[in-house]
């Protein structure tokens, strides 16, 4: 069979197999056949620069609570090796501040190589590694070392993928995960989008296998509940300060802030449903 026609019976294969393969194997589409990593010159594993819906610089140029709010509604795409596309919708976000920020990983104006992309221009990827297992992603914004954290989506697009995903690193695990579980929590939709290390430093506005599309109906303040963040320890004031914002009444949300959310409609911020 001539090459050309190899590679197009193959591309129809993957796209008509409803089973989703090891994400290495998903890699490995890209690779020579000697095992050279590097990507084929042929066009049909190209992988193309996406299209123009996404979000561009100046969006991610705002302060970070701004920018933690203002990503409440907005669309996460990952496109994966194959060509396929997962979609997420923010639904939940905190804002880490830079160095006066006790909870930050750049307290103190502190730069590593570990937190060097919260240095870097607006719109870069930060992941990190927790428990020596799991990963998280945040956005850099404006303000030195200050960054958004990703904590929730609603998922769009690629539902079985994603379940996939989870459950591949889920070992031992056969439980089928519900929809509102794939992605309710930062290191859970990091393993439904295939999210790790080697997307650290990444730009959202340049890279082809991720980026942000602007949403449809974006929330007002009204729809927003403004709340402590998660799991930060004991860092005095900056435990309480209100930094965790998310979509009320969404189910895809990881912790839901019933008491927050009965004072923010006492003072008037929306009625109490």
């Amino acid at each position: 069979m001539p090459r050309k026609r190899k590679l197009l019976a193959q591309l129809s294969a993957l796209q008509s197999n409803s089973s989703f393969p090891p994400f290495d194997a998903l890699e490995n589409l890209n690779a020579t056949p000697d095992g050279d990593s590097s990507p084929k010159s042929s066009k049909y594993f190209a992988i193309e620069k996406k299209n123009s819906s996404q979000l561009e610089d100046d969006f991610f140029n705002q302060p970070c609570i701004s920018l933690a709010k203002s990503f409440l509604g907005q669309i996460l795409v990952r496109k994966l090796p194959d060509g396929r596309e997962l979609w997420g919708r923010i639904v939940e976000t905190e804002a880490y501040l830079g160095g006066e920020d006790e909870a930050s990983h750049s307290k103190g104006g502190k730069q590593t190589q570990r937190n060097a992309a919260m240095f870097m221009k607006p719109g870069t990827l930060y992941v990190y590694q927790i428990y020596g297992i799991y990963f998280c992603v945040n956005v850099s914004s404006q303000g030195e070392g200050a960054a958004v954290l990703l904590r929730s989506l609603e998922p769009l697009q690629g539902l079985d993928v994603m379940r996939e995903l989870r459950s591949a690193s889920k070992k031992g695990s056969t439980k089928l995960l519900k929809d509102w579980q794939l992605c309710n929590g930062p290191s859970k939709l990091c393993q439904a989008f295939g999210i790790d290390k080697a997307f650290d430093q990444r730009d959202l506005t340049q890279d082809a296998a991720i980026w942000m599309a602007p949403g449809h109906d974006l929330p007002g303040d009204q729809d927003v509940v403004a709340t402590t963040r998660i799991g930060i320890g004991n860092r005095g004031e900056w435990a309480q300060k209100p930094l965790r914002f998310y979509l009320r009444g969404n189910k895809f949300v990881s912790v839901v802030d019933k008491k927050r959310e009965r004072e923010m409609a006492a003072m008037g911020h929306f009625s109490c449903s």
